[in-house]
Parts: structure tokens; C-alpha cells; sequence
């Protein structure tokens, strides 16, 4: 339905183009406004609703209708776009960590005796 919609919305932009680029320009624009240009120039008059005219507003009016209707449609239907919004893969587990071996306790190494040799030992 999306595909089928944007094709359509595709032709209507063109034939659009065609009927806004295929009418005669009104003339005049921002040059009129210096002077000597009657009401009727100014403010527009009324002019007769033509074939290209009518095919303008219709085409326009279908390509802002069906714009709307898929920008809804894609709203709807499309994935959160924030990395905020999105939810990461659940991390593994945690292993606890194997505990050390524990050896026996070192001792302190034994005191210093005093040579036995019957001397004393030096002072310091």
C-alpha cells in the first residue's frame, strides 16, 4: 500500500509541474507596484478558472493529502530512531571471577641469634 501510495504521489508531482509550468505568467510582479498600474493590475482582477487552473488545484491538493497520509503511515510504522529510544542486547551474565589459592601463611623468618662462638657481637 506505502509503494502504491508514493507511486501516485510521484505522478501527481509531475503532472503538478506540468500544469504550474504550462499556465501563462500574470506579468507585471513587483514592477507593476512602481506606478501607473490600474487596480486591475494591482490587485489581480478576476480571471476565468481554466482548464490548467482547475488541474493545479486538484493536483495540489491530492499531493498534500496523500503527503500527509504517508507521513502518517511511516510514522506508524517505523523503528525508534533515537539511540536513546532503542534497547542494546541484554549483556551475559557476570561469572564470578575465580577466588586465588591460598597457600599456608608464611612465617616471618626466625630472629638472628648471637654467635655462639662465645664473642660478642659488635656495637653499632
Amino acid at each position: 500500500m506505502y509503494g502504491f501510495l508514493v507511486g501516485v504521489l510521484i505522478l501527481d508531482s509531475l503532472v503538478l509541474a506540468t500544469a504550474i509550468l504550462l499556465q501563462a505568467g500574470q506579468g507585471g510582479g513587483l514592477a507593476s507596484l512602481g506606478g501607473g498600474a490600474g487596480t486591475e493590475q494591482f490587485m489581480g482582477g478576476r480571471q476565468a478558472t481554466t482548464l490548467l487552473t482547475r488541474l493545479t488545484w486538484w493536483s495540489a491538493g491530492i499531493f498534500l493529502f496523500l503527503s500527509l497520509v504517508l507521513a502518517i503511515m511511516s510514522a506508524q510504522t517505523s523503528a525508534p530512531r533515537s539511540v536513546i529510544d532503542t534497547t542494546g542486547p541484554q549483556p551475559a551474565p557476570v561469572q564470578p571471577a575465580p577466588l586465588p589459592l591460598q597457600s599456608a601463611p608464611q612465617q616471618a623468618p626466625p630472629p638472628k641469634t648471637p654467635p655462639s662462638s662465645g664473642q660478642r657481637p659488635p656495637d653499632r
